[in-house]
């Protein structure tokens, strides 16, 4: 048998020989690292990540206190592996991969300090006076870093922090490696309270809300004995040592003195990056001094100031702005940010304002406690008397008033109130309750006079006293009806009194009415009127006329006689005497005839003469004689007739005639009849 055939072939056996020992290097390979990895020799760190390092055991022993090895020892170290491949020696190192620390923007990281210092007993936050940085741990422990809660913050960003030292928490996560359920209990409830402060986003105060936020610290040293409001420090821009930016550094504003406690310095708007662990914020209104008032500040702090109210005012001290007690300057109008937890601000009225004591409640509000005046009359009547006041306070005496009644409301209830009352109820004991009615507007002339002194007593300008009518009020029985029955006998009066003034302009108006209608009808007929006057004038030519023609008739007859007489002279003296005497009866009738004519006859005769003249115009015109509206009469219509004649007397005296009876009434002379002829001698 060939050694072939016994072994086979030999260049086969060889390539699964190296087959083998490929294989064997390839598992020991594969091997090797995997217990380099196990064994913690090679370590890769992405980019976006860290690696805590944790030391498992060390020649230098455990660390004796604290939580990070700052010298070796076994534990946690002080600085953190970044993006890359790391190698360490054999199962000595365990390295912890965690996320970078990541604060979005507009956002507030909180952090944590699991080793350093212990905070001192009036600490509520670490330190970070000598260091703020937490990315370097050996530099924040080396420095005497505190443990706990830190008083700085970070801002928005990204932060390789080592989490075995430094817990962040953020809004939306935490940050931090787990080491026990406790901590992160802890961690939890630290949490909840950042949250219930809205504490991981910056304070926004806007302007058109018109707030301000009112700051309490709750780090560092206490108040003084005494007081309840931290005064105001590290306020000043230029003090850049002291100057804590509102709060933003509390370092700086520890350094610059600042106290635990409510903060008599506010924050207005805008926005502000502040650890709510160190102070809380809370909105409170601006105060806003409309127009037409002044605020009166009542400070609960600073210094006990100096009076300056005076010597003459002793109803209490009045002190300069800033310190503590009633400022004796009030502020004028507009918007103040004003602590109202370090003093409060009392609007007074510059403006004319009314009290007014009849249940109605004016704008302010001073008086909707004041009721109605109940007075006694000196008629034992028990009305109410419905009162307005005017009243001024000066903005420079504002202060005096608030030092000495608190407020206004106080003054007008607690002294206005029965100051008028009193002094009203004294006035109704002197009066009737009409005499009360009636002198009203002297009882109120008096009233402001003289309650005028009594206002100014009290650092108040009176300007005017309103009294509105009584009434019965709340009063029931009797009395309440005899007011009210007193109340519509004046009203019953008054009316009377109107209703006689109507009826005489009533009357007045009824005459002017008249009047006019014998206007009209005298207008209506002035073209007839004229007529019968020139005819009476025609007609009087016309008399006068024949008047001289029966004087020349009868100075004619005359002649004849005295001719006649002459002839009977001639003929014989018993013709003579015949003629004579027929003469003579004949001149003596004519003669009274003549007389007739003159005086009251001839205007008897011209009065017949002018009334048949009228009576013609009258028909030919076709006026109606009695007038178409008829001012009253009987029924019989004997005032009708009386009228009718007293208005043709009217137009006849309008056209100058005169109706005169009285005239033809005269007694006049019978005609003397004609002489019988005398018997002629034989």
């Amino acid at each position: 048998m060939s050694l072939q055939q016994r072994y086979g072939n030999p260049a086969g056996h060889w390539e699964q020989f190296m087959l083998i020992i490929a294989g064997i290097v390839a598992f020991a390979a594969i091997a090797l690292v995997v217990v380099i990895f196990l064994s913690g020799v090679v370590r890769m760190i992405p980019n976006n990540r860290i690696g805590v390092v944790e030391k498992l055991w060390s020649s230098s022993g455990s660390v004796s206190g604290g939580l990070i090895a700052l010298k070796g020892e076994a534990g946690f170290q002080p600085r953190i592996l970044r993006g890359g491949v790391h190698f360490f020696a054999p199962f000595q190192y365990r390295v912890h991969r965690h996320d970078l620390v990541t604060v979005p923007q507009g956002q507030i990281g909180y952090v944590f300090a699991r080793d350093g210092q212990p905070l001192l007993s009036s600490q509520t936050l670490a330190a970070n006076d000598k260091t703020d940085d937490f990315l370097d741990v050996e530099a924040f422990l080396s420095k005497g870093g505190q443990k706990g809660p830190q008083r700085h913050i970070l801002r928005e960003g990204t932060y390789a922090i080592n989490v075995a030292q430094f817990l962040v928490l953020t809004a939306d996560k935490t940050y931090a490696l787990e080491l026990s359920r406790e901590e992160e209990e802890m961690l939890n409830q630290m949490k909840e309270r950042i949250v219930e402060r809205l504490g991981f986003s910056p304070m926004v105060i806007k302007d058109h809300s018109d707030q301000l936020g009112v700051v309490t610290i709750h780090d560092g040293p206490g108040l003084p004995q005494g007081e309840l409001v931290a005064p105001i420090v590290g306020d000043d821009y230029d003090d850049k040592a002291t100057y804590h930016n509102s709060f933003q550094d509390p370092e700086l504003f520890l350094k610059a003195g600042g106290r635990r406690g409510l903060q008599l310095q506010v924050i207005v708007d805008g926005t502000y990056y502040i650890n709510r662990l160190f102070a809380t914020i809370e909105l409170a209104p601006k105060t806003v001094i409309e127009v037409g008032y002044v605020g009166v500040v009542v400070s609960n702090t600073g210094m006990k100031g100096v009076d300056v109210s005076g010597a003459e005012y002793t109803h209490g001290e009045l002190v300069a702005k800033g310190h503590r007690g009633v400022w004796s300057e009030p502020l004028l109008p507009g918007k103040y940010a004003f602590n109202p937890y370090a003093g409060r601000v009392i609007p007074v009225p510059t403006t004319n304002f009314i009290l007014k004591w009849n249940q109605e409640v004016t704008t302010h509000k001073f008086d909707e406690n004041l009721t109605a005046v109940t007075l006694i009359t000196k008629d034992a009547f028990e009305p109410s008397l419905p009162l307005s006041v005017v009243v001024h306070i000066g903005y420079k005496t504002a202060p005096l008033v608030v030092q000495r009644f608190g407020d206004i409301k106080r003054l007008v209830e607690q002294t206005l109130d029965p100051m008028v009352s009193a002094y009203f109820k004294n006035i109704g004991q002197t009066q009737t309750l009409i005499e009360l009615l009636q002198n009203r507007a002297d009882i109120q002339e008096r009233a402001a006079r003289e309650m005028q002194g009594k206002f100014s007593a009290y650092n108040l300008e009176l300007l005017e006293v309103l009294i509105g009518t009584p009434h019965a009020g709340q009063a029931a029985g009797p009395n309440a009806l005899a007011i009210d029955k007193i109340l519509a006998q004046l009203r019953d009066r008054q009316v009377a009194k109107e209703q006689i003034e109507t009826y005489q302009l009533q009357a007045k108006s009824a005459d002017e009415q008249k009047n006019l209608f014998q206007a009209r009808a005298i207008a209506d007929m002035q073209e007839q009127i004229t007529q019968s006057e020139l005819s009476i004038r025609v007609d009087g030519f016309k008399g006068q006329a024949q008047l001289a023609r029966a004087e020349q008739e009868a100075k004619a007859t005359v002649v004849t006689a005295e001719a006649e007489k002459t002839r009977v002279t001639l003929a014989g003296e018993g013709e003579a005497s015949r003629i004579r005497s027929e003469g003579l009866a004949t001149a003596e009738a004519i003669e009274k005839q003549v007389k007739a004519y003159e005086g009251a006859g001839a205007q008897f005769q011209l009065i017949q003469s002018t009334t048949a003249r009228i009576t013609e115009a009258i028909r030919d015109a076709k006026v109606s004689l009695v007038p178409q509206v008829v001012m009253g009469g009987g029924s019989d219509g004997s005032q009708n007739a009386l009228a009718n004649a007293l208005s043709m007397c009217a137009i006849g005296q309008t056209m100058g005639v005169n109706f005169g009876l009285d005239a033809a009434k005269k007694e006049q002379k019978a005609p003397v009849a004609p002489a019988k002829p005398a018997e002629t001698e034989a």
